[in-house]
């Protein structure tokens, strides 16, 4: 079994995506096609690397991935009020 793998060229690379398949939202960090089969019989697939909110990474199939809907910055101008 190969353990080899490639990294994959992406539109969305460094930008905010949606993963389809579980609705979470994160950076999408890396496509690699990777060998995702535990017996003998090579199984590539290409994967997407998300790092969620809380900065940890998780993986889905690259079809899964689309560019997040504009996030509305409420968080933001509420923390600037109230510094001032």
């Amino acid at each position: 079994m190969s353990e080899c793998y490639e990294y994959v060229p992406h539109r969305l690379l460094r930008r905010r995506v949606r993963d389809i398949a579980s609705g979470v939202e994160g950076v999408l960090m890396a496509v690699i096609n990777e060998n995702v089969s535990d017996t003998g019989i090579e199984r590539w697939m290409e994967l997407a690397y998300i790092r969620g909110a809380s900065g940890r990474e998780f993986t889905t199939a690259a079809t899964n991935v689309e560019p997040a809907p504009d996030q509305p910055k409420t968080a933001a101008g509420r923390r600037d009020q109230g510094s001032a």
